[in-house]
């Protein structure tokens, strides 16, 4: 995996070029961006840089030993790189480990101990460098993070950070005032459909997989599955049916229905926003009145930003439902 390889990112990847040839690499960065979009790959290209045998130009060759283990991810879980000096914490990552890494929240205090600062005591093992990268940061607790500033404060010598998080806005203001941000855009169009034909996606489902991601490779990759396809359009069908009733009586049973699909609603809800957007837009290029649209549009995207607060599901389908009901009045 090197930064030639990464796509639609040029300024994340211009900003880490430029200062890996300078000697000017900042110590711990922060990627901000939506879930799909090269965080991870990103983070290993530098992780290759940091460790490469025989880096050319700052960058990894990617041909040497360390290059290729520093992007070869382990058989066995845990999942991470096989070389040494490239580190990752992730929530659930190191659950085989004990009972007490067994994270269904967050990424706990345990793992930020005893995974990383008690290797951090020792220089790299190999590389004339080494990074660590902690994904979904946010959902560090408080404990984690306050764990984990010191070392960001004072980093050992040849340590690098990336901190890869799509809501930012959740780490502690501590954690962020001591990382750089790195901000990565939603891929373009052309470039989502590039990548999704080399994932052999269907030529006839691209356009709409590319309309619902909203600029993600695995948000489309997700969406074009056939059998969440239809379960997609089913939630979106009864959503329908349910404002269309009579009483809220069929909303408050979906709603209930919806109670164990924390996993899935967002997606759902998100198909939802685009079916309703195109049908309002639908009756505006005919001369029609959009009628409450905006409003249910905006309902449903809503929702998606409380099922992300960890608000119940059924209480942000139900919540959801009663909005645009109203709007319909």
């Amino acid at each position: 995996m090197s930064f030639a390889q990464v796509q639609g990112q040029e300024m994340a990847v211009g900003s880490l070029r430029r200062a890996l040839r300078s000697g000017r690499l900042h110590h711990a960065y922060r990627f901000e961006g939506p879930a799909g979009v090269g965080k991870g790959m990103v983070a290993l290209a530098l992780g290759q840089a940091l460790v490469c045998e025989r880096p050319v130009e700052g960058e990894g060759c990617g041909q040497c030993s360390s290059c290729r283990r520093a992007v070869t991810i382990s058989q066995e879980p845990p999942y991470v790189p096989l070389h040494p000096d490239i580190i990752v914490l992730e929530r659930g990552l190191y659950s085989s480990l004990g009972k007490d890494l067994d994270e269904k929240q967050n990424l706990s205090t345990e793992q930020v101990r005893r995974v990383l600062l008690g290797r951090l005591n020792f220089p790299p093992h190999e590389g004339r460098g080494r990074l660590v990268v902690i994904k979904q940061a946010e959902e560090m607790n408080a404990s984690a993070a306050n764990a984990l500033l010191k070392t960001l404060e004072e980093p050992p010598p040849r340590t690098y950070f990336v901190l890869i998080t799509s809501r930012g806005r959740l780490l502690l203001d501590t954690i962020r005032s001591r990382t750089l941000l790195l901000r990565f855009a939603p891929l373009g169009e052309g470039v989502m459909r590039g990548i999704l034909r080399q994932h052999k996606v269907a030529p006839e489902a691209l356009d709409s997989v590319i309309e619902l991601a909203g600029g993600s490779v695995s948000a489309a990759l997700d969406f074009a599955d056939a059998e969440e396809t239809a379960a997609r359009q089913a939630f979106v069908d009864s959503v329908k049916a349910a404002l269309a009733a009579p009483d809220a009586g069929e909303a408050m049973a979906l709603a209930a229905a919806r109670d164990k699909e924390k996993e899935s609603l967002r997606e759902r809800l998100v198909a939802l926003a685009v079916s309703l957007a195109r049908e309002g837009r639908e009756k505006a290029m005919a001369g029609e009145s959009c009628g409450a649209a905006p409003e249910q549009v905006s309902a449903a995207l809503q929702a998606v930003r409380e099922l992300e607060r960890n608000i119940s599901p059924a209480l942000v389908v139900e919540t959801m439902l009663l909005r645009m009901r109203q709007a319909m009045v």
